[in-house]
């Protein structure tokens, strides 16, 4: 197989070269790999990610560096497709660090797979392990909150590229944050393709601790998620997409509930917030967040609901 691993990137730096890096240093163990390559698609990086790139490249032999203006991951995994010469494709995430194995496990995952199923209508999907630890991502153990019950999810997954040109690539309508990779998999799922799990193949996926300045980008997330989960429904109008987005009315209950409409927010929360981040409860503060950042999802999804024509 020739792989080819397709990342998307936007400002993220720092943790992008720990990524590559990871990518560069990978233990091949069988025939199977003929030769693999690292197309990263750079979505108008403001934070001199290409600059870098350019003075380091002789740190990167399999890397090949596309660019476009600020589209969004759709549009940037769709020219990676565009330009990949492998007959299998792996997409991971530009904060994700692998471990030295990752490549050799997913392919073991679909060759076994393949030959269990008796048909090559399957993708595998590996371990996304969130961590805060920067300077060694990889330390951090599985957690039952690192679980996913997703479908297909572009965060460590491995697929032919022949199901992804059939399903018809990502949709480039989706430029801000949420549900590309969802809405693909349920076009994938109506071409029968199976999931097929693979532990093995590990990702940590990092991201910096919660603190206080984090929650207006935060907020924003969840406002561009809900707007994007309108154009998921749009597309595939069914109940179960409505779950997804949280647009239903158990949702609007519970979030409505919980946030005592809307009462319990970023200002009112901030005390016991700052609170724990300062006794090094970091987590669990940005849980009890989520409680006002699922109503503006709420909120957002039923406002651009109601927008349309």
């Amino acid at each position: 197989m020739y792989i080819s691993i397709i990342i998307p990137t936007y400002n993220r730096l720092l943790i992008l070269q720990k990524c590559l890096l990871a990518l560069e240093n990978q233990k091949i163990t069988s025939n199977k790999i003929e030769e693999y390559e690292i197309i990263l698609v750079d979505d108008g990086s403001t934070d001199n990610t290409l600059e870098w790139l350019a003075e380091n490249k002789q740190q990167f032999p399999h890397l090949k560096i596309f660019q476009q203006n600020h589209q969004g991951p759709a549009a940037a995994r769709n020219l990676g497709i565009d330009n990949a010469k492998g007959d299998t494709i792996i997409f991971i995430d530009s904060d994700l660090v692998v471990t030295e194995n990752f490549l050799q496990a997913h392919i073991n995952a679909l060759v076994t797979g393949k030959k269990s199923l008796k048909s090559d209508r399957l993708f595998t999907y590996g371990w996304v392990i969130n961590t805060c630890n920067f300077e060694n991502p990889t330390n951090e153990p599985y957690k039952i909150t690192d679980f996913s019950a997703a479908y297909f999810a572009t965060g460590n997954v491995a697929i032919a590229k022949k199901w992804l040109l059939e399903a018809g690539k990502f949709d480039t309508q989706f430029q801000l944050y949420g549900w590309e990779d969802l809405e693909l998999g349920v076009r994938l799922k109506k071409l029968n393709l199976k999931l097929i799990k693979c532990p093995e193949a590990v990702g940590y996926h990092w991201h910096p601790n919660f603190n206080l300045e984090q929650i207006p980008q935060l907020i924003e997330k969840e406002i561009q998620r809900g707007k994007m989960g309108v154009i998921f429904y749009q597309k595939h109008p069914t109940w179960n997409v409505r779950m997804m987005i949280q647009m239903t009315i158990l949702h609007r209950l519970l979030w409505g509930i919980l946030s005592f409409g809307g009462a319990l927010n970023e200002e009112t929360m901030q005390p016991l917030l700052k609170w724990l981040i300062n006794r090094g409860q970091s987590q669990l503060a940005l849980e009890i967040a989520r409680i006002f950042l699922n109503w503006y999802n709420v909120k957002s999804v039923y406002a651009a609901y109601q927008e349309l024509p």
